[in-house]
């Protein structure tokens, strides 16, 4: 596995003891188990959010809920679909940093979609399933394929298995907030990601001045790397310093 690192973020304003994890679509608060365990080994308090994945506004609020237990200074992680969630949520006063792994991060009121039409379609996409109740999931095929590419296929099946299906509205949804302007951040780059094109995903972590690595991952490197997300997110917490 070949691992990049630029810098360029602020350093948290002080040492976290607890962190916030927040799942993408597609998915459920599971998909973080192995970065759970590995935070928990190195001490940190960890609460992962269960998104209804029925509109900003409520994943917003399922975020903030947890936000508002923390009993001091936390790190607030988001993948995928999520970095929209913690641009919009992480001005919360509890927030000592951001880390987006393989997310979104819109500016405030920004319309993400033309932004990302501007990169080349992400293959995961085309997989898109609709029901009648306006819902929407990835098809096995898709998920297997193209969101959990690089995932062990008996765990990738698991996955699918609990996937959130998510309103058809929801990617529609336009942030008020960008607390990326004002914490500081880090960002995991999914350089083989299947779901969100790389460079869009580089375009975000420059635009934010965010300190960077880049995995030799698809889409869940929560999922098929979790120690090197468990380490940057111990970095943004300030009890773990980068070797250059």
């Amino acid at each position: 596995m070949t691992e990049s690192t630029t810098g360029g973020g602020l350093p948290p304003a002080s040492t976290a003891d607890n962190v916030v994890l927040v799942h993408g679509a597609y998915a459920d608060g599971s998909s973080w188990a192995g970065v759970i365990a590995l935070l928990q080994q190195a001490g940190m308090s960890v609460t992962a959010v269960q998104n209804p994945l029925t509109s900003l506004d409520d994943d917003a609020a399922a975020t903030t809920r947890a936000l508002d237990l923390q009993g001091g200074p936390t790190v607030l992680v988001g993948h995928s679909w999520a970095g929209t969630v913690i641009s919009q949520t992480g001005g919360h006063p509890r927030v000592s940093a951001l880390v987006y792994v393989a997310a979104r991060a819109p500016e405030a009121g920004e319309d993400y979609g033309a932004l990302a039409a501007t990169f080349p379609p992400a293959p995961a996409s085309a997989g898109l399933v609709h029901s009648p109740d306006g819902f929407a999931q990835l098809s096995e095929e898709a998920f297997l394929s193209d969101f959990a590419n690089g995932v062990d296929p008996g765990q990738a099946k698991v996955l699918y298995a609990v996937q959130g299906r998510i309103s058809g509205t929801l990617f529609a949804s336009r942030t008020t907030e960008a607390a990326w302007r004002t914490k500081p951040c880090w960002y995991a780059i999914s350089r083989g990601d299947r779901t969100t094109d790389p460079d869009l995903e580089r375009f975000l972590a420059k635009r934010m001045n965010a300190t960077q690595i880049e995995l030799a991952s698809g889409h869940l490197s929560l999922v098929t790397h979790p120690r090197e997300i468990a380490d940057l997110i111990l970095e943004a917490a300030g009890r773990l310093t980068r070797q250059h």
